[in-house]
């Protein structure tokens, strides 16, 4: 079950950089930052994905996973994944 989230989580990145665009990718952590998406909504929006009954349960954990974090740790999350925040400490090294 590991194993599917992790290759779920590689396969993402490396199909926005196939050159499909990153929007998916935009939404896919959009939707699984937000704690008003259920996780039959995720999977729906997933489920092109999930091909198999483990990768199907995979994507319902990992959804479950964020649903089960406070806002206060969603919103980290969110700051963290925000580039624009993330960029000007790099920039005075």
């Amino acid at each position: 079950m590991k194993c599917v989230i992790v290759l779920m989580l590689a396969a993402l990145p490396l199909y926005c950089y196939a050159g499909s665009g990153c929007q998916l990718m935009d939404d896919m952590v959009t939707k699984t930052l937000d704690s008003e998406i259920s996780v039959t909504d995720y999977h729906d929006f997933l489920k092109n994905l999930s091909r198999d009954a483990a990768a199907e349960m995979a994507v319902k954990d990992f959804k479950q996973c964020f649903l089960m974090q406070s806002n206060e740790t969603l919103n980290n999350i969110k700051l963290f994944l925000d580039f624009e925040h993330i960029i000007p400490f790099f920039s005075d090294l």
